[in-house]
């Protein structure tokens, strides 16, 4: 549950902007019922580019079909096409080399092949050009 929501409110209460998440978890067979919370316990600033990552880690990157020159810089540092993903992947490192950190994808589940994609930062923003 969201803090908002009935049955959360009380915890939003007595937690305040630190509340995430209220969670029931229920166990029919032995009849009981836990009631758990999620908190904010420390706030701090993070740049995906600062992140500790081995520089041969191949990650996913998105580039536009109309990004021309882009794809042209990302294939000449090695980066090879996932047309599964629909993603660029190629070195952490010559991603970084390249600036285009911010262009980092990751899936929904790690690495699961066939997961959807989610953006890390505000490129998702940007309107899709597949309805």
């Amino acid at each position: 549950m969201h803090p908002g929501q009935d049955g959360a409110k009380q915890l939003r209460n007595q937690y305040g902007e630190r509340l995430v998440c209220v969670l029931y978890r229920h166990d029919e067979t032995r009849k009981r019922r836990w009631k758990t919370v999620e908190l904010i316990i420390e706030k701090s600033n993070w740049d995906l580019a600062t992140a500790k990552q081995p520089e041969n880690t191949v990650v996913a990157i998105q580039v536009a079909v109309q990004e021309r020159e882009v794809r042209r810089q990302v294939k000449a540092a090695g980066g090879k096409w996932n047309p599964r993903e629909v993603v660029w992947e190629l070195p952490y490192g010559q991603v970084v080399a390249l600036g285009l950190t911010e262009r980092i994808v990751t899936t929904a589940e790690g690495s699961a092949r066939d997961a959807h994609l989610h953006i890390d930062r505000a490129w998702k923003e940007r309107p899709s050009t597949y309805r």
